[in-house]
């Protein structure tokens, strides 16, 4: 498990200090988005070299899925009637049932579908109740608004966070 560092508090801090800090701060940042710009045309060469071969073995792939596919749809019967997967030299083939999922018949909508359900078996329709956070931000500044929150257990906040914004020279 990692130790945890104990963050420790300076203070007194002077301003030549602080002016020293941002310095190395600024180089650092400089020295860090070199190093990946130096990497991304790396990669960028690389990838492009390999381009072609992946292109190739990716068609090579697709084509002998298919091909093994269209095996094991036209053998299910047989292959697969006790199990549903075939060991072979290379890797395991075979079927796997997907999840449950529900699917509307044709000429039906989940909504429509939800209204003959609350109307024939209501336990299989949802209602669902939240708060609406957004509102509630929104409204915070309306007469007797802060008396409701308090009252319900819930008040709006808005954190303050430092920043170091750098200048760049090419802007």
């Amino acid at each position: 498990m990692a130790k945890r560092v104990k963050a420790t508090i300076m203070t007194n801090i002077s301003d030549e200090k602080m002016n020293e800090a941002l310095t190395i701060y600024a180089n650092a940042d400089a020295q860090i988005v070199k190093i990946n710009a130096d990497l991304d045309v790396k990669f960028t060469k690389l990838r492009d070299s390999k381009a072609d071969e992946l292109a190739k073995l990716e068609a090579e792939k697709s084509e002998a899925f298919e091909l093994i596919k269209a095996y094991a749809l036209e053998n299910k019967e047989t292959q697969f009637s006790k199990k549903k997967s075939l060991e072979l030299t290379h890797g395991v083939i075979g079927f796997r049932m997907g999840t449950p999922k529900i699917k509307t018949l044709k000429g039906y909508t989940l909504k429509a579908v939800a209204k003959i359900l609350e109307k024939l078996n209501p336990d299989y329709v949802r209602k669902t109740v939240e708060v609406d956070k957004e509102k509630l931000i929104a409204d915070r500044e309306k007469e007797g608004m802060a008396e409701t929150m308090r009252e319900c257990g819930i008040e709006v906040v808005q954190d303050e966070a430092f920043y170091i914004e750098l200048k760049k020279e090419n802007e």
